[in-house]
């Protein structure tokens, strides 16, 4: 059993600890398209506020932040397969003391915790730790992403393996509630969703997603994306079909990270809309919840083919943002700069990472709840 420190502290003392912090939180400067951040606390986190440290890789906002070179670049994409639990020491279990560094660990658990079982990895629901969510630490711009896993079930627990850049493009495969014979897909574009192309894009399984390992893929190519299920592909949206009336393509079309995880959409906090659609409030007195302790899915093995890199060359190290185009569309260009955190930026952290596995829990508060997990 895998547990951070902060999964024995008692309910009591992770509010305090949140109260202790919040004045801090609040303080901070927040980011937008509008209000970039000061050179004091360069680098916008992927939450909307400024600071320095872990805040400038893994979702840093480059557009948000103080300049284009703030936010560390994004690891260039590498093709493998990640088996669960076989191996585990590719996971860094600490966000807090991932630094950047790509070639020591191939994920991150960004928030609450993982079990490693003999089936596969664990990801785990509490009342108290708002879900968990694992990040890749290479980026991928094009390729193909198989997700072997096996869904949670239970009322109000959503269960989601997705892509995301640090701009907001955004692929989803998304399990929600006791809805265990579908499967649902979306896409956004820069955060905003196309509703012509999301809405209501349910898929039948014809079997139970949650009893038995299925394999989810995104094959996600310049001019297409497609999803399939064991194979089979389930749905295709080309990018000629995303052109708006600006004259713009609104297709995911940047570096994003691989993200899984499960999240309570079934809360008293969350919007009816969203307790509706993850299939109405969760009731913490299951019998495997009671026996356990926790809600879960379970991820068995990840595979990534990464598509082709232009104007890679020895030394390439990551993509970096350049800015907009006419159209107001980010895009990246290929670069050298190490990824990492320098040393000076590895000896500041700021309140909300000091909170560590409850900073989900500070971000609720503020309002931010759609962009937790």
């Amino acid at each position: 059993l895998i547990l951070p420190l902060n999964m024995f502290r008692s309910t009591l003392l992770r509010l305090s600890t949140l109260l202790l912090v919040l004045p801090f939180i609040l303080a901070q400067s927040q980011c937008s398209a509008t209000q970039k951040c000061p050179a004091s606390a360069p680098c916008c986190s992927e939450y909307g506020f400024c600071g320095t440290g872990s805040y400038c890789h893994q979702g840093c906002e480059p557009l948000h932040s103080n300049t284009l070179t703030s936010c560390r670049p994004n690891p260039l994409c590498q093709s493998q397969s990640t088996n669960f639990p076989a191996d585990l020491d590719r996971l860094q279990l600490n966000a807090t003391k991932y630094n950047g560094n790509a070639t020591a660990y191939d994920w991150v658990v960004n928030a609450g915790y993982v079990v490693p079982t003999s089936d596969g990895l664990r990801l785990t629901l509490n009342k108290t730790n708002s879900g968990s969510k694992i990040s890749s630490t290479k980026y991928i711009m094009y390729g193909q992403i198989d997700f072997t896993m096996q869904t949670s079930k239970w009322a109000g627990v959503v269960s989601a393996a997705i892509t995301m850049s640090d701009v907001k493009d955004e692929i989803d495969w998304e399990w929600p509630g006791t809805a265990t014979s579908e499967a649902q897909t979306n896409i956004w574009f820069l955060g905003i969703a196309n509703y012509t192309n999301t809405l209501g894009q349910k898929v039948e399984m014809g079997t139970n997603t949650a009893e038995g390992f299925h394999t989810y893929t995104l094959n996600w190519q310049p001019d297409y994306l497609q999803w399939l299920i064991d194979g089979r592909v389930v749905r295709t949206i080309n990018r000629a079909d995303t052109l708006s009336s600006s004259g713009r393509y609104e297709y995911p079309s940047t570096p994003s990270r691989i993200q899984l995880s499960i999240w309570p959409g079934g809360i008293p906090a969350s919007a009816q809309g969203t307790i509706d659609w993850a299939g109405g409030l969760i009731q913490w007195n299951e019998p495997e919840y009671t026996q356990n302790g926790y809600y879960w899915n379970t991820i068995k093995a990840v595979t990534v083919k990464c598509g082709p890199t232009a104007n890679v060359t020895a030394g390439t190290r990551g993509w970096a943002y350049m800015g907009n185009t006419s159209l107001s569309v980010p895009y990246v260009a290929v670069t050298n700069a190490s990824t990492m955190l320098s040393s000076a930026m590895r000896g500041v952290t700021s309140p909300l990472t000091l909170m560590g596995a409850i900073s989900l829990v500070g971000v609720v508060l503020l309002g931010a709840v759609s962009s937790v997990l």
